[in-house]
């Protein structure tokens, strides 16, 4: 994928008829975890207070060029980090828009009263926390045992935390090379006695900068473990679950992590944020220092952008909306005209041939072999967003 360097003239015009996410990215945390290509790094409290203070700037910038949002998503790192800096950036942001659901992440050690009480007055719909594993060895594997608690501290902390949001979601990953059945049945289990909101199953995502360290940690990944591992997870979660994407499972209608199957388009704000306007992706700085003077001098911090041509959004869109179960032929055919079968219709036969695919009128839905294919097809997206986040990181 080849990217423009430099700020690109995306934010001149916002498309109204559909409100997009604003995705807010706060890179601190108090740990690195080695299997994470997210863009973080180890936490400065007078750093990370100016961060914010940058942020809040940069929601203004958004403001002032006309945009408006219906949802925020924050992610990290850990964006719980100074919950009293979260809380004022989330405040400003309901100000400024038209927000009415707000997803936020977090890790376990901060499931306290203090925190919760905070993100409660910021008005967050959906929680959710990086869990990974409740297997103690894999926690000490991940460098995350202690600092983000045993399986005995997390399932605590879980259990009080249930019922203070409408959605408290675990993230959970899958097909660590040490990772047993017996292990993944035990984290299931406990996943179904706390009756968590929902559950985010990841297959294990080994980019080109977390590869090394992941072989050292835990040894080399076994795709065929991870097909035996997703059907496992979803015949253990369905029919208490059910599908909002192909490895997420909710009890109720909520958010998800991937907002980009929910939103068609979404703003990225923050340092290493990316975003997606008007058919056009675009990353902010990775150097943090760079971003908050940028924006500090009232510069949107832009520092790559490609615009995509018709054929390619509407590719995206059918990975996409199919990755959340289902994609509406009717809408899809509205919104890109006679190019649709066009550029879609030997992707749509193809799938439809190998059992991936069912058409019922007007819609496209995934079959059960379908919803692994499509794991496999966003895990290897991810990783590719993953290996640009390093190239920019590397820039």
């Amino acid at each position: 994928m080849k990217f423009e360097s430099g700020g690109a003239p995306i934010i001149g015009s916002a498309n109204l008829n559909k409100l997009p996410l604003l995705y807010i990215h706060i890179p601190f945390c108090e740990k690195l975890c080695p299997y994470c290509s997210f863009h973080r790094v180890v936490f400065d409290s007078a750093l990370c207070r100016d961060y914010f203070k940058a942020l809040r700037k940069e929601i203004m910038l958004y403001k002032g060029k006309g945009y408006d949002f219906s949802g925020i998503y924050v992610g990290g790192g850990t964006p719980t980090i100074l919950v009293e800096e979260l809380e004022e950036t989330l405040k400003l942001a309901r100000q400024c828009f038209s927000i009415r659901q707000i997803s936020v992440e977090t890790n376990p050690n901060h499931l306290t009263d203090e925190t919760i009480s905070a993100l409660k007055r910021a008005g967050i719909n959906r929680l959710s926390v990086g869990v990974q594993s409740f297997d103690d060895q894999l926690l000490r594997d991940m460098d995350r045992y202690d600092k983000y608690g045993s399986r005995e501290a997390i399932t605590h902390r879980l259990s009080q935390t249930l019922g203070h949001f409408d959605t408290l979601n675990a993230d959970m990953i899958f097909n660590f090379p040490s990772q047993t059945m017996t292990m993944l049945e035990r984290d299931l289990d406990i996943l179904m006695d706390i009756g968590i909101d929902q559950i985010t199953y990841y297959p294990l995502m080994v980019s080109d900068s977390t590869r090394q360290a992941i072989g050292e940690k835990f040894g080399y990944v076994n795709y065929a473990k991870e097909e035996q591992f997703y059907h496992r997870i979803a015949e253990r979660l369905i029919p208490a679950y059910r599908h909002s994407s192909a490895w997420c499972f909710s009890k109720n209608a909520a958010m998800i992590d991937e907002y980009i199957v929910d939103y068609d388009e979404y703003a990225g704000i923050g340092s290493g944020s990316i975003g997606y306007l008007n058919g056009i992706c675009y990353a902010n700085t990775f150097n943090i220092a760079e971003y908050i003077s940028q924006v500090n001098r009232g510069e949107m911090p832009i520092m790559a952008s490609r615009s995509f041509r018709l054929k390619d959004r509407l590719r995206y869109d059918f990975l996409m909306k199919l990755f959340g179960m289902n994609m509406d032929i009717g809408a899809s055919r509205a919104k890109y005209g006679g190019i649709f079968y066009q550029a879609l219709w030997f992707n749509i036969l193809a799938f439809i041939l190998a059992g991936a695919l069912q058409y019922r009128p007007s819609h496209l839905h995934l079959t059960k072999r379908g919803c692994y294919l499509w794991v496999i097809m966003m895990r290897e997206f991810f990783i590719a967003v993953n290996n640009f986040r390093d190239f920019c990181r590397s820039g």
